[in-house]
């Protein structure tokens, strides 16, 4: 039998072999006096390869496959899974979803729109290169790490990469189906010097093939980028402690806006008034120039979807508009229980689990400043290049995150780099203390998973360089 590899209703209908007219009828039974639902079906392929001082360690091929069906009726959700696909077992799912109804019946939702927008090409990343080629390909990654500087004392390097299908079935027969490649290389590299070690890591990835890592000057690139990131680190000294300006750099630095904003502009925290945001639509929630898009649809980004995991078409959602809350991510649950619209921003890990209002790439657009003009406005504060870990409390904002490459400023020019920085503060308090904003917007390099509530999926961020005036600092000097 040939299975078609583009098309995800054909895929489905060839790989499952299920009864078009009794899967509806199913689905017609389950669904029947609910507000919403559907059956979300997924098929996978993931690889990892990860290479250890020379030593290959991680050689890892997975393939999931399974359904998930989904009842809403009001606030209430009944949610059903097996990777056993066949119409007995999504009938014994439907008795568990129907389970949820009542009395009082709802009015199934009607489906969302269709889009025939392609972000990335289908084609599944895991094929083209075959297993030597790739494991030959990290070999020489580390090899030219090593030749590049002789204090290296330890080399890791990953390639991972998954080709997912989905497919999502309404009541009536409606569908939506989307194939997912995505792709990624993570660097790390650990320097020493007088008995002192430092790390540097780097990375990139995308919905895209294998074939721009074999590209020399696209891996060494992130290489060299490792290689220098410990490098400096090499060279850091304590971080000073207390509140002072802090500029933020562009592209991955973003990862705070994501954590310590982003997250609060999720319909759900709203919608049960958890957020710091909540009740705040139209008022004024950061500084001028400010303005914060959540977009789906970039060809190609790690976060881009074509449609989200319930079938609604990704889109670009203005969040803060010139320092205004102007929107939220919703999902369709939550959207229809705020009376607002889905934007696209249902999303799942996996078959197993049930959607939730979550980020694609979220960034801050340019402003017009010059970076170098904001450094040099600063008389005493820190440039935080690059962030690593961090935590944030979603109902009031406050986060801590750890800076990865960060350096001193005095009197407007860059001075040594400093290890151990953490930033402190609030989301919604940072957003108004930002009194400069340059027009350098980077995206992250394509690195991104976001975690919540137990689910994790790829993300993106970005932001242009940033002056906040008066951050707390953490510092061990």
């Amino acid at each position: 039998m040939t299975i078609n590899l583009t098309n995800p209703e054909t895929f489905f209908n060839d790989h499952t072999g299920l009864d078009k007219k009794a899967l509806e009828r199913l689905l017609n039974d389950a669904l029947f006096g609910l507000d919403d639902g559907e059956l979300f079906f997924q098929y996978g392929l993931s690889e990892a390869l990860g290479l250890e001082n020379g030593t290959l360690k991680t050689a890892a091929f997975d393939t999931t496959q399974g359904f998930g069906l989904r009842g809403v009726l009001g606030e209430v959700t009944g949610y059903a899974h097996s990777n056993d696909l066949s119409l007995s077992a999504i009938k014994r799912a439907g008795k568990t979803v129907a389970s949820i109804k009542t009395g009082k019946g709802g009015t199934l939702a009607d489906a969302p729109r269709k889009t025939n927008r392609q972000l990335y090409v289908p084609d599944n990343p895991l094929e083209g290169f075959g297993f030597e080629k790739k494991v030959a390909l990290i070999q020489e990654i580390e090899t030219y790490i090593r030749a590049r500087d002789q204090r290296v004392r330890k080399v890791d390097v990953s390639l991972t990469g998954s080709w997912n299908v989905i497919q999502i079935i309404r009541s009536g027969g409606e569908t939506a189906g989307d194939i997912r490649p995505l792709v990624r290389l993570n660097i790390s590299v650990v320097l020493e010097e007088n008995g002192r070690m430092e790390s540097g890591v780097s990375g990139a990835g995308g919905r895209h093939g294998y074939d721009r890592f074999f590209d020399k000057s696209m891996w060494q690139k992130q290489a060299d980028e490792a290689l220098r990131i410990a490098g400096v680190n090499l060279t850091s000294k304590p971080a000073p402690a207390g509140e002072m300006q802090v500029v933020l750099g562009p592209g991955w630095p973003g990862v705070l806006l994501h954590e310590a904003v982003g997250h609060g502009l999720e319909g759900d925290f709203n919608r049960k008034k958890t957020s710091a945001f909540a009740g705040l639509m139209g008022q004024r929630i950061a500084a001028k120039g400010i303005t914060v898009v959540d977009d789906g649809t970039l060809p190609n980004r790690r976060g881009s979807i074509t449609i989200d995991d319930e079938g609604t078409p990704s889109s670009e959602t203005v969040l803060i508009e010139d320092g205004i809350l102007k929107g939220f991510m919703q999902d369709r649950m939550n959207a229809r229980l705020m009376g607002m619209e889905p934007t696209g921003n249902g999303r799942r890990e996996s078959f197993a689990h049930m959607p939730m209002p979550r980020m694609t790439n979220t960034f801050m657009r340019a402003g017009d400043t010059d970076p170098e003009e904001i450094i040099r406005s600063v008389k005493s504060g820190i440039f935080a290049k690059n962030f690593g870990g961090g935590s944030v409390d979603i109902t009031n904002g406050k986060f801590v995150f750890s800076c990865t490459e960060a350096y001193k400023i005095e009197n407007g020019k860059l001075g040594d780099a400093l290890k151990g920085a953490t930033l402190i503060g609030s989301g919604p308090e940072v957003l108004k203390k930002v009194t400069m904003i340059g027009n350098d917007l980077e995206f992250d390099s394509g690195v991104g998973t976001c975690g919540k509530e137990g689910q994790s999926i790829p993300v993106g961020v970005g932001q242009p360089t940033l002056l906040v005036d008066g951050l707390t600092v953490g510092g061990t000097g």
